[in-house]
């Protein structure tokens, strides 16, 4: 029996690299998913909404596939953080978190639709920020230019000299991708990373 084709539906060159990290061969494919928060919706229900609805959006389009879908939230006490797309809006992000702790909720997503399968999972992060000066905030966005990250901060880079701790059940979430749950997800959709294909 073949094994199902795997898919990553994202176009996060971060989650990419992760998926890589489990030495499984995968194709890309980017979700049309709107990613408009509904009002009022709080970061968690948003970042498991939209990691549900990428996973099913990819794999309405390739049923046989099992599909990874992922999201990512900043909150910082009940706001959603997104990715700030400017270097202004990093710094009133980073402004805004120094000094302050922040939950990253990262949810994924697995989808089969030919099996009947879905399966989800959210991990939360919390990240404590060091109080940041101006003239710090700076430095950091011009060398770094975190733009496409959610609250403007890569821990996997020099991001981590804003943090004074990170607290999680797996340190991937934080990147993007929680791979200890995704691999779980994997496992129950009929795809084990430790079995040779």
């Amino acid at each position: 029996m073949t094994s199902p084709a795997l898919i990553l539906g994202s176009t996060s060159r971060y989650r990419r690299e992760l998926l890589e990290r489990l030495r499984m061969p995968f194709t890309v494919d980017a979700p049309q998913v709107d990613e408009t928060p509904a009002a009022g919706e709080l970061p968690a229900d948003l970042a498991v909404r939209l990691a549900l609805a990428k996973a099913r959006e990819v794999a309405s389009r390739a049923p046989a596939a099992v599909v990874i879908g992922s999201d990512q939230v900043a909150d910082l006490a009940g706001t959603p953080v997104g990715k700030p797309g400017t270097h202004e809006r990093a710094v009133a992000q980073l402004r805004s978190m120094s000094g302050q702790s922040v939950i990253f909720q990262t949810a994924v997503a697995v989808v089969r639709a030919d099996a009947g399968f879905e399966a989800w999972a959210l991990v939360p992060v919390t990240v404590r920020f060091r109080s940041l000066d101006d003239a710090q905030i700076e430095h950091y966005l011009r060398t770094e230019q975190p733009y496409d990250c959610a609250g403007s901060a890569k821990s996997e880079a020099l991001g981590i000299a804003l943090l004074e701790a990170i607290e999680s059940d797996d340190p991937t979430a934080l990147v993007g991708l929680p791979l200890i749950k995704t691999c779980q997800m994997l496992r129950q959709a009929g795809l084990d990373p430790l079995v040779a294909r």
